[in-house]
């Protein structure tokens, strides 16, 4: 277990423990010396090694109870694996047009909204939730939130967009909203099928955006194992879903998240599931002074009870 000492300068004062043992030897001599210069052979009785034991052991309890009320001074901390206030997790769902796509089931995006239902139930109690959407631009379905019931609520209302995909929107206001409650980690879970081709905001200038923030973003993009089609232009000719791997890529890398594909709805299940869990929570650093001070308080009380009590000591 690692330690760390929030006012590491008060450890100085340890340098003055082994010069009170130094004062305390120098005053037991001329105590012993004086001893003997007032004393006669007759009435000089000697003292047995565990009776000598005795009469140092109430300094050795006052050596003990300082060092332990330097130590607290110094404020020392102990890791702890949870995280007191929680993460602010975002999801950021692409509602355009191809989303619209029935190889899943119903359709991509009911099948997204169903797998990040299941992420949000997953969450710890203290993290907060938000979620946003973007296709020809960007809109916040629900603000971040502690209330897991009231997100998946508004999860669930989310309605199928004809528009393009602005991928670069959707990611701008998922950071803005992840920063907006401080002192939390905050982590982007982006889902999109397509290609950043609307908005006013590029996937590079939200990529910026979020590494000035230290937002770690998770990217999952969603495609399928065969090609599919979307509709037909005014020529006839099929128009494909394309999957934008690259932007996604790129995001996950500069943000230190993770990119995952998706090619039907167990594979989706499994990457919310996998990220779900994954989520990187900081450790807390807990103090541990009171204990120190706690320490030290019962180990003079011993020493009262030492020079004091039944068996006491004369000093």
């Amino acid at each position: 277990m690692q330690y760390s000492f929030e006012d590491p300068l008060a450890l100085i004062l340890l340098f003055l423990l082994p010069l009170i043992v130094y004062l305390y030897r120098d005053y037991v001599k001329k105590r012993k010396s004086a001893a003997l210069r007032f004393s006669s052979i007759k009435t000089l009785k000697l003292v047995s090694p565990k009776k000598n034991i005795r009469l140092h052991l109430p300094f050795v309890l006052v050596w003990v109870a300082i060092c332990l009320i330097i130590l607290g001074l110094a404020d020392p901390h102990i890791p702890r694996k949870t995280l007191k206030e929680g993460v602010n997790v975002i999801l950021v769902i692409d509602d355009s047009g191809s989303m619209a796509a029935s190889d899943y089931k119903p359709t991509r995006l009911e099948a997204a909204k169903r797998s990040a239902e299941s992420l949000i139930l997953d969450l710890n109690p203290k993290d907060n939730v938000g979620i946003v959407v973007f296709e020809s631009g960007a809109s916040t379905v629900s603000y971040l939130t502690p209330f897991k019931d009231k997100a998946i609520t508004k999860l669930k209302a989310i309605k199928q967009k004809q528009g393009r995909t602005a991928l670069g929107d959707g990611l701008g206001l998922a950071v803005d909203m992840a920063a907006s409650i401080p002192n939390k980690k905050k982590v982007i879970i982006l889902l999109s099928d397509g290609v950043n081709n609307a908005g006013a905001v590029s996937p590079k200038e939200a990529i910026d955006f979020a590494k000035l923030n230290k937002i770690q973003v998770y990217t999952v993009g969603l495609g399928s194992v065969e090609p599919v089609v979307l509709g037909y232009d005014l020529f006839g000719n099929p128009v494909m879903a394309q999957l934008d791997e690259k932007t996604l890529k790129d995001i996950a890398k500069e943000t230190g998240g993770t990119y995952s594909k998706s090619v039907d709805e167990d594979t989706l299940d499994e990457i919310y599931k996998n990220i779900g869990e994954n989520i990187e929570r900081e450790i807390e650093d807990v103090s541990i002074k009171d204990w120190f001070f706690v320490g030290a308080l019962l180990t003079l009380l011993l020493n009262i009870y030492i020079i004091y009590g039944r068996y006491r000591i004369i000093v």
